[in-house]
């Protein structure tokens, strides 16, 4: 069971076709849809070299960051030096990794470029978001398969109470390209990106800022069995939904476990939404408390003998 103190959701942003909002995520989005273009999201400055993963994660980063108050178009509004970030991305520059490898398979490390060898450090999206928007709090990346975007959020909210920062922004991102195709076996990756600010509700009540949801509880666990007994105990109300694993689609899960609860999952257009899950299930959630819903949300992410990671969200305090 979690013994961390609860954290908020201040601040969410999203780079998915069809989506321009929360609302998008809860009625569905309008798919199929054109790929993000983050040029037009953040201009075309800065971007050059970078890869997908990263300008995708560039995008949520600031879209993020707006919605929470911490920044605007001017810049920004709070104190950089106590914002962290936390990416959970599985194969985020692996097409710049493919590349500078074989390159160096092929000609040695003469043949490589200036522009490529940064980039394919296995923590080059965080730390281009740092630099872009100025964080100076811990920064890191979690790489451990369909768990790592709660997962990431678990991190974040170990720091918080750690006093470790005043917000973590967490980005769950993944890029569709043919090296990841072929990597991965799948027909299709999802092309998009996630942010969630966190912070603690003090912070966040004494800042002024919407409070957009409650992380309650963290569970890890072996099995999906497991893991929603973990969550259960977190709290005394029955969830009002469920967002299934990934890789169970709903088929593998005993029907009496959480009967009669909602089960969700994602729309299978986007593709394999590998380490964005976890984040776009508390997107999601958030949507659904700005659209009325009371009773806390089970988020739950991972595979059965790799390890479920698992989240109960809740509604801000004094919703109506």
């Amino acid at each position: 069971m979690s013994e961390l103190a609860p954290v908020v959701i201040s601040g969410i942003g999203t780079a998915l076709p069809g989506v321009t909002g929360t609302a998008d995520l809860v009625a569905g989005p309008d798919l199929p849809a054109e790929p993000v273009d983050p040029a037009a999201v953040l201009g075309k400055r800065g971007l050059k070299y970078k890869d997908r993963a990263t300008q995708l994660g560039l995008c949520v980063a600031f879209d993020g960051l707006k919605d929470a108050g911490l920044r605007d178009d001017e810049g920004p509004r709070a104190e950089g030096a106590r914002i962290g970030v936390v990416v959970a991305s599985n194969y985020g520059n692996v097409d710049t990794v493919c590349r500078v490898t074989t390159t160096i398979a092929n000609e040695t490390s003469r043949g490589t470029s200036p522009m490529d060898s940064p980039n394919a450090s296995s923590n080059i999206i965080a730390s281009e978001i740092a630099i872009r928007y100025q964080l100076g709090g811990p920064n890191l990346t979690v790489c451990n398969g369909d768990a790592s975007g709660l997962d990431a959020l678990r991190w974040a909210a170990t720091m918080l109470n750690a006093g470790r920062a005043d917000q973590f922004l967490v980005i769950g991102v993944e890029p569709d390209n043919e090296m990841v195709r072929k990597l991965v076996g799948a027909d299709r990756i999802v092309d998009g990106a996630v942010a969630v600010v966190l912070e603690r509700e003090e912070t966040a009540q004494e800042r002024g800022a919407r409070i957009r949801a409650r992380i309650d509880g963290f569970a890890r666990t072996g099995t999906v069995e497991a893991g929603v007994r973990r969550l259960r105990a977190l709290g005394d109300d029955a969830p009002g939904g469920w967002y299934l694993p990934e890789t169970a689609g709903g088929s593998e899960i005993p029907a009496d476990l959480l009967a009669g609860v909602p089960r969700h999952g994602m729309p299978d257009a986007w593709g394999a939404l590998s380490g964005v899950l976890g984040v776009l299930q508390c997107a999601v959630a958030a949507g659904r408390f700005d659209a009325g819903e009371q009773r806390p949300v089970y988020a739950t992410a991972g595979r059965d003998g790799d390890g479920i990671a698992g989240a109960v969200l809740g509604a801000p305090r004094g919703t109506p």
